[in-house]
């Protein structure tokens, strides 16, 4: 849209299966105007995360666009009136919120409290991949799990990561490994080189035997364990392999019942990680901006990198949400799914993807 104080819009008005027409469309909307503490993005680059599909695939029919993607990076255009963190022309990355409209529109409102500058050595699409898995792992490891956000500063403990090469898996190896941790990880053998090149000091095939590859490595027991699929499959073996006082954490949720019991002899730690649960329930939200201020650091010095796994660059419309929500969906994504370039709203129009 070119009319003024009108935007380009991406969302949909039921949750339809992605091959559906109307999964995704090209709307638009009116530029809206930054609340008190807000900052208002000019949005370069989004990323696909699992939670977008959760909450297209489980929202009934409205009568209202609504407009999902988290993950984003741009510039900040205009800020309210208390906002004493950024100013206009500032590079941010942030993660969202599910109580407001996401990142797949052109402008988007975001406040202060949850964003940190993007790392300045990283593209818009590099840093776009960051915030979500990032800010979820870094909860898992030095919020629930305790451990000391410093580098080396949890050496003699060793990590077990349930799905390493995945999104969250991604970033999590790498911050452990940072923190001084020995770290396991698993993941299907064609992605062994992609666990080792983010901090994996045992990666393990998810096809062989858990407990007897581990113990190959002269290992027996392992301090946390965290769970970055579904855990019923994993669990009695995950009982078996956890130190006693140990923890056991997992992002995702439950079909069924979970006999947490089984962990009581060993006095383990169960532990949830949700990376909304700070901005839905209003809980220390500052603390989500801090934290990718520390993330932004730890990419400028080169301690982690961004989790790129396939790119689409040629614009953020309904066509490249289509097809990058799909290969989020297939489940066998390395790493993040990227969109990136001008709200274009012509997919039609346009060339296809390509991969780094």
């Amino acid at each position: 849209m070119n009319e003024k104080n009108q935007m380009n819009v991406v969302g949909f008005f039921e949750g339809f299966p992605i091959e559906n027409e109307a999964s995704f469309i090209d709307d638009y909307s009116s530029v809206p105007i930054p609340g008190a503490s807000d900052i208002l993005i000019k949005v370069k680059a989004v990323s696909i995360n699992p939670v977008d599909s959760k909450l297209r695939l489980t929202t009934k029919k409205q009568n209202q666009l609504r407009i999902l993607g988290f993950d984003g990076v741009g510039e900040v255009v205009s800020v309210g009136e208390k906002v004493s963190k950024f100013a206009v022309g500032d590079r941010v990355f942030y993660a969202g919120t599910t109580k407001r409209a996401g990142s797949n529109q052109e402008f988007q409102l975001v406040n202060e409290g949850i964003a940190a500058l993007a790392p300045s050595n990283l593209k818009d699409e590099e840093a776009a991949s960051l915030p979500l898995t990032a800010l979820t792992a870094y909860e898992l490891l030095f919020e629930k799990f305790k451990l000391i956000p410093k580098e080396n500063a949890n050496k003699g403990k060793s990590i077990l990561v349930i799905n390493g090469a995945g999104g969250v898996g991604s970033i999590l190896t790498q911050l452990a490994h940072w923190a001084g941790m020995t770290v396991f990880a698993t993941a299907s053998p064609k992605n062994v080189d992609w666990l080792k090149s983010n901090g994996v000091n045992h990666p393990l095939d998810y096809h062989q035997d858990l407990k007897q590859s581990i113990e190959k490595t002269g290992t027996h027991t392992i301090d946390y364990i965290a769970v970055l699929f579904n855990i019923q499959p994993y669990f009695d073996t995950i009982a078996e392999l956890v130190t006693p006082f140990g923890h056991v954490g997992t992002i995702v949720g439950l079909d069924e019942k979970l006999d947490i019991g089984i962990l009581k002899n060993k006095s383990v730690s169960f532990d949830w990680e949700y990376m909304f649960a700070k901005t839905d329930f209003d809980y220390k939200i500052e603390t989500q901006g801090e934290a990718l201020a520390t993330i932004s650091h730890l990419a400028e010095t080169g301690k982690i990198r961004a989790t790129v796994g396939k790119l689409y660059a040629n614009g953020i419309n309904a066509a490249n949400l289509k097809k990058a929500t799909a290969d989020v969906e297939a489940g066998h994504m390395r790493g993040k799914v990227v969109v990136s370039g001008p709200f274009n709203g012509e997919p039609e129009e346009k060339g296809d993807s390509g991969t780094v």
